[in-house]
């Protein structure tokens, strides 16, 4: 009986040796295992962009509608009914070309009138000339004679005025814009309803309302660039061509036009468009996209990459134009700078370049 109890007495020391043994080799690892979680560092993914060397300026932007340099709206010089139409809408037209006849019968009956009346006239002045200078004819009478010639002559030039106005002719070169004009309408004389609206459109204008402040800002033949929306946005040079030398009270802004050159007639009057006013350019500039930027207790900041560090660098900057800004100072050009990913960063994080 002894000898058993012994037994069991030593079979409990040894399950008791083995699990403390068992424990302590869990508790060492895990030991291991926090240590080296506690060694793993976290990289933050990033994108990056190189910084590169360009032109850059400094403009203002507004809007303008563009119109027509010249523009002609048609109207009768005659009365009568339209006999023909010779035109059509987006029809160019050189000066002087005919854009529509009117009825003439009317009018060539009053010149003919008109010539015979002169006609009469003329051989009885003849008939007098021959005996006033004889003193046979009073000068009353021969100044009353006279006097009828001169009328006579002026309203036969009258009816081949007439005449000549039922021919509706361009005043100026350009396109048809709009025909009111229909075969077989009465038209009347100087009527306000026009017949036709000519535009030139190899010359554009635009006209911009600019704030007083950038008066001193702007000159003549300064260079601006129109984004047309119409065009897919295609840039269009254009340049100032008179600038207003008053001040609009109730607004504030002056006016400036700008000449807008259009040979190709790419641009059609009334088109809208974006306006960018040149007022300077720097050429050799070194530029950021903008969106690497960070704005921080007014203090402008970037992150600069190297060897897998994240450095903050405060930066000043020039002339912002688009996506792109200039840097002045901070950086040398050559550095890698965050441009994603950047918001949340801190400075001397570990980062992981991810560009796509």
């Amino acid at each position: 009986m002894t000898h058993n109890n012994n037994l069991k007495t030593l079979l409990l020391a040894s399950s008791i040796a083995v699990s403390t043994a068992f424990l302590s080799g869990c508790g060492d690892a895990e030991a291991t295992n926090n240590a080296e979680e506690a060694e793993e560092i976290v990289s933050i993914p990033v994108e990056v962009a190189d910084l590169t060397i360009g032109s850059i300026s400094s403009n203002y932007e507004t809007t303008a509608v563009l119109e027509a340099k010249e523009e002609a709206f048609v109207v009768a010089r005659a009365s009568g009914i339209i006999e023909h139409i010779y035109v059509e809408e987006g029809d160019y037209v050189e000066k002087g070309q005919e854009l529509a006849k009117l009825e003439q019968e009317r009018y060539i009956l009053n010149l003919n009138r008109a010539k015979a009346d002169l006609r009469g006239i003329q051989k009885e002045l003849d008939k007098i000339d021959k005996v006033y200078n004889q003193k046979l004819v009073s000068d009353d009478t021969y100044d009353k004679l006279t006097a009828q010639f001169e009328s006579a002559k002026a309203t036969l030039e009258l009816a081949e005025l007439d005449l000549a106005e039922t021919i509706i002719r361009a005043p100026i070169a350009g396109y048809i814009a709009e025909r009111n004009a229909k075969v077989g309408n009465l038209t009347e004389s100087f009527q306000r309803e026009r017949m036709f609206q000519i535009v030139q459109q190899k010359q554009l204008y635009g006209i911009v309302h600019l704030p007083e402040k950038e008066l001193a800002r702007v000159h003549k033949e300064q260079k601006a660039t129109l984004s047309v929306t119409a065009l897919g946005d295609k840039n269009i040079e254009a340049f100032v061509e008179r600038i207003s030398p008053v001040i609009d009270a109730e607004t504030g802004t002056f006016k400036v036009t700008l000449r807008v050159p259009n040979e190709e007639n790419y641009l059609k009057a009334g088109m809208f468009s974006k306006v960018k006013l040149n007022y300077d350019t720097h050429k050799n500039a070194t530029l950021l996209p903008r969106k690497a930027l960070l704005h921080i207790d007014d203090q402008i900041n970037v992150f600069v990459v190297k060897d897998g560090i994240a450095t903050k660098l405060p930066v000043k900057i020039g002339y912002q134009e688009g996506q792109f800004v200039e840097i002045t100072e901070g950086l040398d050009g050559s550095e890698k700078v965050v441009i994603t990913g950047h918001h949340n960063l801190k400075d001397q994080a570990n980062v992981e370049i991810v560009n796509s």
